[in-house]
């Protein structure tokens, strides 16, 4: 009987040299093809509009919200109505080319953001977006 003598053993291993390629790929798409949402304010309703003309530049925008239930938020962060017009005078003086997205939902009372306005104002910021919904 004829003796065979193995000459190598196979080892069964993934190669794992070229993970951290794959890796780096897929991180880069994600990076790439990610939307971020800047600010979100839940529960605040936008009125629909007859002509809605998208701003091009978002680089100067500051938001705004008026909430139904007569909250304020500047950023994302809850604040009094004796508030804004301190806030905005800062950032208009820090970016003159600022343009304050007024966001109102259409349940806010009419007195409330009467009293926005005004606080705007007297911030002399002066360049107001009113945001409306998309959806005709």
């Amino acid at each position: 009987m004829p003796n065979f003598k193995k000459k190598g053993r196979v080892t069964q291993s993934i190669p794992t040299g070229s993970m951290a390629d794959i890796t780096f790929l897929l991180l880069i798409f994600f990076m790439v093809t990610t939307v971020f949402v800047r600010y979100r304010v839940q529960g605040i309703i936008l009125p629909p509009a007859e002509k809605i003309e998208e701003l091009k530049k978002r680089r100067h925008i500051n938001y705004l919200w008026v909430s139904a239930d007569h909250k304020i938020y500047i950023d994302d962060k809850l604040a009094n109505v004796d508030q804004i017009a301190g806030i905005f005078y800062d950032r208009r003086v820090k970016d003159p080319r600022m343009v304050v997205s007024l966001k109102c939902d259409y349940r806010a009372p009419y007195g409330l953001v009467s009293n926005v306005l005004e606080e705007l104002r007297k911030a002399d910021a002066l360049r107001i977006n009113f945001a409306t919904s998309r959806k005709r």
